[in-house]
């Protein structure tokens, strides 16, 4: 009898944890289209992630792991990106090379960085991220979105969407920016975006989310919209990247010009992601 009364219990407990899920992904007048809870144990689900890897962008120290537990890793309901110190062989390493990518054998930092590429075209509606950040100086953990034809139109033509940047020595700044290309701009794109503030967030959990219509974009921290963006600032044309399918990158880079040098001994860090939700907005009868 003991040993049924444990049977019966976990069962109502994980029955009781499957209704609250599935009550939480509920947000009146919008439809769940597309989520990742992270209810599993071991790598991120390789049907809805794909893996960025090597040195990629913006002379960022951090290496991009592939599908290495040590850096991207699903557990306790919860996908942990993790920053480290330590020495790894980096695979585009070429002697004599000045390029930054390949000039070194061995990368002094890790962390990983998964994507939507190819998995899920997502083209207006709510995407919605609830996460815990890392903190200590040149952490930059992102939530963004390039557009699907990065490969073919490269940046910034493709667009771009920030939905979260955080640096950490700038502990309580949220930054919400779109990027685009604008013949007409110095340096060939433009950028609007903002930032508001919030003295909780290394310590919870916080939504950072995006709703992106055909006629505009608002930028989220929480229910506070902090940033709003007209689609046609980036082109009224076929051309506007922002009326063309997305994808999603979670990320934890390191080091940088804007977030500045990397203070080793905080490390490791950890960027905490609970759940990844895209929904449809939901319209009236008759409209």
């Amino acid at each position: 009898m003991k040993n049924k009364k444990y049977i019966i219990i976990f069962i109502s407990t994980f029955f009781c944890a499957i209704v609250s899920t599935a009550a939480a992904q509920k947000l009146k007048g919008w439809k769940l289209t597309w989520h990742e809870e992270f209810n599993y144990k071991g790598l991120p689900n390789a049907n809805k992630w794909s893996y960025e890897n090597g040195h990629v962008r913006n002379q960022e120290q951090q290496y991009y792991t592939n599908g290495r537990k040590e850096n991207a890793w699903v557990q306790n309901g919860v996908l942990t990106i993790t920053g480290k110190k330590e020495f790894f062989r980096n695979a585009d390493y070429q002697k004599g090379s000045t390029d930054w990518r390949a000039k070194d054998s061995l990368a002094q930092y890790t962390s990983a960085s998964i994507n939507t590429n190819g998995k899920i075209d997502i083209q207006y509606g709510r995407i919605e991220i609830r996460a815990k950040l890392p903190h200590g100086g040149g952490m930059w953990p992102a939530i963004w979105m390039l557009g699907v034809d990065h490969n073919q139109l490269g940046w910034p033509a493709c667009g771009e969407i920030d939905i979260m940047e955080f640096i950490g020595n700038h502990s309580q700044d949220i930054y919400g920016t779109i990027h685009f290309a604008d013949s007409t701009a110095k340096n060939g794109h433009r950028s609007s975006g903002s930032k508001t503030t919030d003295a909780t967030l290394l310590n919870d959990f916080h939504v950072y989310a995006l709703e992106w219509t055909e006629d505009a974009m608002d930028i989220y921290l929480d229910d506070k919209p902090y940033h709003h963006f007209i689609i046609d600032s980036a082109g009224k044309g076929s051309n506007n990247p922002f009326r063309k399918p997305f994808y999603l990158l979670l990320n934890m880079a390191m080091g940088a010009e804007w977030p500045g040098p990397i203070a080793d001994g905080v490390l490791p860090q950890k960027f905490i992601v609970d759940y990844v939700r895209v929904y449809a907005k939901l319209h009236k009868k008759g409209k």
